[in-house]
């Protein structure tokens, strides 16, 4: 038979239905529950089959189906209350965006790798792209100035398979772009925008699509197009896929790229938010186009951009930071300093330590080096970055590093189970979603009775079975088991029975298998009689993680073992739609990474909205959430001794918590029907964390503290043709030139007493200090004190000296500082003297990394 040409007949959408194609091109539906049951409500079989897509489902479904529906008076009615609903969140009036001063003045650009939305639009890989897609949702909730950038991947990340032998297999996606919501965008002349990005010498094109998520645009760049080489076309075809020079390619898209098309749009952000360091080559392309429009020096641009940017760390291990070698830099950016009015080696230094080191170029340090506002995601996280980083600011010390945190959240309305969210209406008002941040108002869900939570939880635990045991039951058909293995699925998992999940990317410091390092006491607590446990486990690795997936295929043969099936069960494929499923029907959440190599952990938040309870290592976003009666810690907070160690003590930790406070809290009955003590804690779950653990709080947060001053440092040093910003450049360039001088040559502690210092005195310290050129108007002294621990200080405090009244050799340089030391604790303690520059337009204390100590 020869060959057939083929085509493709859509349905035409009666006029009826008009207003589900603009449904459907907006991911507002995924977060609004009656769209998703509109949509489902079509052909709940096809909602399956096109993971549940709208757009798929208007695409693949028969005329006759969509004629019908057009007809049907019970689906227009619901489709026109889900489309007004829509409307009016659109043109809604009162936001926390209208209420801010002069909030569509500024507009923020954020830039990330991946981006989490939903199943049906696979642009993510686990937890950074999630956290992305839940600040992109609560920017438009908020009605924030915002867009994001990224790009769009043909392949996505993969479809995970598990074989026989329960090794992961990595199954490509390979996308139809006309499948997903996503726009093409068109420029001012009428014809589709094309980005450039000069490459190896030649010019990559991006073309430009648009997704509309809310009130907010995120644009994603596509080198998948016949202007492209086949070479080229290939960049963006999958997340973290190819190797180290496919990496620096598709970041140099990302970051260089993305900012030109931001231009070639018409949109131009004084703000710039850097999700990791993936997006880290915009601030090079920031500063390269400012010393080409503005003619500004290399340094004078600088202080506009590292005003303007934002950079959010998410990895608290170097090793999880994109590095290039000198070799590779030299290759890609060879001729990029020239451009910028730099020599390469000044241009490497920008992504090194305070005085090198290492050959290679880190993209962490780069976002660090050209940004005045960095954070990580967790309080915890948020020291440990200071820790890692602080060889960027040698000399400073590490509590001084300037690397803060706001710890992250999730976009509640994605991850709440609806039946909960119906409960909320019911019993804390129908305006909740206004008070999402409001810690006073949640305690209303004390209002919910009892019965009705505990219903409502186990009718969602029933309903993950069903889907685990779906989800299984395919699975063991594709391998071509027994029928008397697929018919055994019916048997798998109870939902009277206490289900703990542990779900989420597999890599080795997560510990995946801790729990299997007692299988005697994990066989006796899963087959007790009375009180027994099942688990739920799911999650991916890196297809080049090969120590990752080893713990897959160790998990997953451990649930096949007769002894464990039925009771511990591995579900294959782990993405957003097997993540609701989970969170919103364990009991249970389990997560016991090594400490504290967890940044934040945010899929432990996504349960207490729907009911659920953490036992969690005190690590990331745990530290701060638990209080003592909204879950459980592991293992105590052991800050030395092996991996090996922590193993052994967290596992022994994990089975004590289990078999003496949960498993007889959650079995504790007594009514003879209610686990009481179980209901009140997942009461108190859900008003600790849901109105604190948030995507809302975390956005508003970045706004106040991040957005804002970032926008007021652009406007402040691009004045006047960036004339503040010159000369701030200038002023550090002769700071550089003329500190090596700067001496702190005597110091003295005066007392009455120095034997007798007693709480409640003060101590005057006097220190002379040569500044050679330097006035004092250009540099701060202070006195640095605080407890006298091994010859470091402890818990430090800041004095700042001031000039003493008599200056007898100010002409040579010489001055004298003078100031007072409060003894406000008893103990030992320690202080020493050092001189910081100061400038009215420096943002970070420590920016020009200049630091003088007493010797």
């Amino acid at each position: 038979m020869q060959p057939l040409q083929t085509f493709h007949i859509s349905p035409k959408l009666p006029r009826t239905l008009e207003p589900l194609r603009e449904i459907v091109h907006n991911l507002w539906w995924s977060w609004e529950p009656a769209a998703r049951k509109l949509f489902r409500d079509i052909d709940t079989v096809l909602w399956d089959q096109t993971n549940h897509s709208p757009l798929r489902m208007l695409q693949a479904s028969s005329q006759a189906r969509l004629e019908e529906l057009g007809a049907d008076d019970d689906f227009l009615r619901e489709m026109i209350t889900v489309h007004g609903k829509f409307r009016d969140y659109m043109a809604r009036k009162d936001t926390y965006g209208a209420k801010q001063k002069g909030p569509h003045a500024t507009l923020t650009a954020y830039f990330s790798a991946e981006f989490g939305f939903h199943e049906s639009v696979p642009n993510y890989s686990g937890g950074l792209g999630i956290l992305a897609g839940d600040h992109c949702k609560s920017a438009s909730d908020l009605d924030l100035n915002f867009v994001a950038v990224g790009l769009l991947y043909r392949h996505g990340y993969f479809k995970q398979q598990i074989n026989r032998e329960g090794v992961q297999e990595a199954v490509l996606l390979n996308q139809n772009f006309f499948h997903l919501p996503v726009v093409e965008c068109i420029g001012a002349d009428g014809r589709p925008i094309r980005v450039g990005v000069e490459i190896l010498g030649r010019t990559v094109f991006s073309r430009v699509w648009r997704l509309a998520i809310g009130r907010i645009n995120l644009y994603l760049l596509d080198t998948d197009i016949l202007e492209n080489s086949a070479e080229d076309r290939v960049i963006t075809e999958q997340l973290y896929g190819g190797d180290t020079e496919m990496r620096i390619r598709q970041e140099m898209v990302l970051g260089i790229g993305g900012v030109r098309a931001l231009a070639a749009l018409g949109l131009q952000p004084t703000v710039y938010h850097m999700n990791e360091g993936h997006a880290a080559f915009l601030a090079l392309e920031r500063i390269r186009e400012l010393v080409h429009s503005k003619d500004l020096t290399f340094r004078a641009a600088l202080q506009v951009v590292a005003a303007s940017n934002i950079f959010t760390t998410h990895t608290p291990v170097p090793a999880g930071n994109d590095a290039f070698s000198t070799a590779l830099m030299k290759r890609y950016f060879g001729t990029f300093p020239v451009q910028l009015g730099i020599g390469f080696d000044e241009f490497m230094s920008f992504g090194q330590p305070t005085g090198g080191g290492t050959d290679d170029f880190s993209m962490t340090i780069l976002a660090l080096r050209t940004s005045r506002h960095a954070n990580g995601v967790s309080a915890l996280h948020g020291d440990v970055s200071k820790g890692l980083w602080k060889g960027v600011w040698s000399g400073v010390p590490q509590h001084e590093v300037p690397i803060t945190s706001i710890t992250n959240g999730i976009h509640t309305k994605t991850w709440a189970a609806p039946e909960f969210m119906e409960l909320y209406e019911r019993y804390l008002g129908e305006d909740w979603e206004d008070h999402l941040t409001d810690r006073d108002y949640w305690r209303r869900v004390i209002d919910i009775p009892d019965e009705v939570i505990w219903e409502t939880h186990q009718m969602l635990k029933q309903r993950l079975i069903g889907f685990a045991r779906e989800r299984i039951r395919a699975q063991r058909a594709r391998l071509g088991e027994t029928p008397a293995q697929l018919r055994a699925v019916n048997d798998l998992l109870n939902p009277e029975i206490l289900t703990i999940g542990f779900a989420r990317r597999f890599a080795t410091y997560k510990r995946g298998s801790l729990l299997f390092k007692n299988l005697e006491r994990l066989l006796q607590m899963i087959h007790n009689a009375d009180r027994p446990v099942q688990f739920i486990f799911a999650g991916k690795s890196h297809p080049k993680d090969e120590p990752g997936k080893k713990v897959i295929q160790e998990v997953y043969n451990y649930t096949r073992q007769k002894q464990l099936e039925g009771r511990v069960v591995f579900l294959e494929d782990y993405d957003a739609h097997v993540g609701r499923r989970l969170y919103q029907g364990v009991d249970l959440w389990l997560n016991n990474p090594l400490r504290p190599l967890e940044a934040s952990g945010t899929s432990g938040m996504k349960l207490p909205p729907s009911g659920g309870l953490n036992l969690s290592v005190l690590d990331g976003w745990w530290c701060e959430g638990y209080n003592g009666k909204n879950g459980w810690p592991i293992g105590p907070e052991i800050t030395s001794g092996s991996t090996d160690l922590q193993n052994e003590v967290d596992a022994e930790s994990l089975f004590q918590v289990l078999e003496t406070q949960i498993v007889p809290l959650y079995y504790a009955k007594p009514d003879g029907k209610l686990p009481l003590a179980w209901i009140q804690l997942m009461r108190e779950s859900i008003r600790s964390v849901t109105p604190v653990y948030n995507t809302h709080r975390m956005v508003m947060e970045y706004h106040q503290r991040m957005y804002a001053s970032a926008s007021a440092g652009h406007a402040k040093l691009s004045a006047h043709d960036c004339e503040p910003a010159s000369h701030l450049a200038e002023w550090k360039n002769w700071m550089r030139a003329k500190w090596p001088v700067i001496n702190i040559y005597d110091v003295q502690l005066t007392h009455p007493d120095r034997q007798r210092i007693t709480v409640g005195d003060s101590l005057e310290v006097n220190a002379k200090v040569y500044l050679g050129e330097v006035g004092p108007e250009h540099v701060r002294v202070q006195a640095y004190f605080g407890e006298n621990r091994d010859n470091e200080i402890a818990k430090p405090k800041v004095v700042e000296l001031q000039l003493a009244e008599a200056q007898p050799n100010k002409d040579n340089g010489n001055f004298v500082y003078r100031g007072l030391i409060p003894s406000t604790e008893s103990g030992a303690f320690g202080f020493s003297v050092r001189v910081v520059p100061t400038h009215p337009n420096m943002i970070q204390e420590h920016e020009l990394r200049l630091i003088t100590w007493a010797k």
